[in-house]
């Protein structure tokens, strides 16, 4: 497990290297990312900040989680029309949007398979990132497999 003190210098060295200092709103913004990776909004971030900095604003929380997102700590997950979510999760995966409740989920992929999808792109294109988003809800009772 990743201690606050090991998230931190981490945090202030990426940006660093970005050419960004680090400051106390950035380290509790990709501090309340990493402890709840639900995928939130640059609103809910805000609510989570609010207790912990009273005096922050809106816009410092989106410029916060852009200096994330440009140090490549964490990324943007766009749904169709649906506000922009940050995901702190960098290793390879999916995401699977429930849109009965609006969750969204890190779907594990089997290694090797961004690979694969890249290698079906035709001559002469080069895909820079793959995004897989599965859509629609989830079940309200376990399948049962079939004898």
């Amino acid at each position: 497990m990743v201690s606050n003190t090991d998230s931190s210098e981490a945090l202030a060295q990426r940006l660093s290297d970005s050419g960004l200092r680090s400051t106390p709103q950035r380290e509790v913004i990709y501090n309340l990312l990493l402890k709840k990776r639900d995928h939130p909004t640059a609103e809910e971030v805000f609510a989570r900040a609010k207790p912990e900095l009273p005096m922050i604003s809106l816009a410092t929380v989106y410029n916060c989680l852009e200096a994330l997102v440009q140090c490549d700590l964490v990324r943007t997950v766009n749904f169709e029309r649906g506000p922009t979510r940050y995901c702190p999760n960098l290793h390879p995966h999916a995401h699977f949007h429930d849109t009965k409740t609006g969750a969204t989920h890190d779907i594990d992929l089997p290694a090797g398979l961004i690979d694969q999808v890249k290698s079906i792109l035709p001559p002469g294109f080069e895909a820079s990132s793959v995004e897989i988003i599965f859509r629609g809800k989830a079940n309200t009772a376990p399948t049962q497999p079939t004898p």
